[in-house]
């Protein structure tokens, strides 16, 4: 095999590796990914719910010390994100409803928080992982299809729950009947209807997953050109600048996409739900 052919085959492997999560259960022997239905993703729950539980303790913790007074920095920065996501809410969300304001701010916050994992280096916790055991480990919930899908289905669970409760049944079932061609087009309505409705959780799944999974990509890219663009101390030396100017700038422009990512699937959830609120279509 010649020298290019084993960098190219090592750059593969490097990207494989970083983006196959630990699985536990029905996994692959060989390529340890899922191969049935019984099979769990460790490190996307673990990560998730470290984050959440952080989440609960900082948001604890700053409960227990508030300041009316003159409140600090971090207080003030809390606030803030609170007036944004209520005026959000307010814009977007006809009525009101005691829980959308909350859960718009809990997913925007979980969301933000697991899309910031993609911004530790991306070989600093799989190689901490190794040395307690831990031969995969994928540290961004979102970039893994089966987490977004999953915030996607308990979103599109209320908008069900919700168009139940305050059209009814039966006016939820006339909406599949004569949206958006009217009673002549009876069969028509309904797979168009049906198709809008499955497009909602698949839409803010994909759309998340896809953004994160990108960016994670170039991140690994990034952090292959040291050593696939080069050989030896000398080259690294001449590379390493250009790559630590490319990973400083994507991680400045990620911010923002990771910021952007939180913010459509918080909006969307509250359009998704706001839609299920109001008896016209």
């Amino acid at each position: 095999m010649s020298s290019s052919e084993s960098s190219g085959s090592g750059t593969v492997e490097y990207i494989q590796h970083h983006l196959t999560n630990w699985c536990v259960g029905d996994c692959d022997p060989i390529t340890h990914k899922a191969a049935g239905f019984w099979s769990l993703h460790v490190d996307t729950i673990a990560v998730s719910c470290i984050l959440a539980i952080m989440i609960v303790l900082v948001s604890k913790r700053l409960g227990a010390n508030l300041q009316t007074g003159t409140p600090g920095g971090f207080q003030n920065f809390v606030e803030s994100i609170l007036d944004f996501v209520s005026q959000q809410v307010k814009d977007t969300f006809p009525g009101h409803n005691p829980l959308i304001a909350p859960l718009a701010l809990t997913i925007f916050i979980w969301v933000w928080v697991m899309n910031a994992m993609d911004l530790i280096p991306v070989d600093l916790l799989p190689e901490l992982g190794k040395l307690v055991g831990i031969e995969y480990l994928k540290v961004v919930p979102t970039t893994d299809l089966n987490a977004t899908l999953a915030m996607a289905l308990v979103v599109f669970a209320l908008i069900i729950f919700y168009n139940f409760k305050v059209k009814g049944p039966v006016g939820y079932f006339k909406n599949f009947l004569f949206h958006p061609f009217g009673k002549f087009f009876i069969p028509v309505n309904i797979v168009m209807t049906a198709i809008e409705e499955v497009a909602k959780p698949l839409s803010l799944a994909l759309r998340l997953f896809g953004n994160l999974f990108a960016g994670e990509l170039v991140f690994l890219l990034i952090a292959l050109i040291g050593g696939t663009l080069t050989a030896g101390f000398v080259g690294y030396v001449f590379w390493w600048p250009l790559q630590v100017v490319l990973d400083l700038g994507w991680l400045i422009f990620h911010l923002l996409v990771i910021t952007l990512q939180a913010f459509i699937f918080m909006v969307l959830s509250i359009v998704y739900l706001g839609m299920a609120h109001t008896e016209d279509h």
